[in-house]
């Protein structure tokens, strides 16, 4: 079975603070309430809409399949159905980790 790649941008000092941790978790987890990722076809509008001109950014390549937590997948503003993740991100489910350039 192929494996499901779903992408997730973190800051790099937000990923330095939980380097002793299991979990991750950004910190505008609290206040949204969920994770926002995207599918590889949705990577560089994201990057484009809301990292333009950002450093330190680090993309996580995230297994959906061994996520512990729910992914459901929502409508943005215009429809497009983006996963969003309602827990942690167990770094367990982390395939690959690459820097932003």
């Amino acid at each position: 079975m192929k494996t499901k790649t779903i992408y997730h941008v973190a800051g790099e000092s937000e990923w330095k603070n939980c380097l002793a941790d299991a979990y991750y978790k950004p910190n505008l987890y609290e206040q949204e309430g969920f994770i926002h990722c995207c599918t590889k076809p949705q990577l560089s509008g994201v990057l484009h809409r809301y990292y333009q001109g950002r450093t330190e950014l680090l993309l996580l390549h995230l297994d959906e399949s061994q996520l512990e937590c729910e992914v459901k997948y929502e409508a943005a503003t215009d429809g497009e159905l983006f996963p969003h993740l309602y827990g942690t991100i167990n770094k367990g489910a982390i395939i690959l980790m690459e820097k932003i350039m």
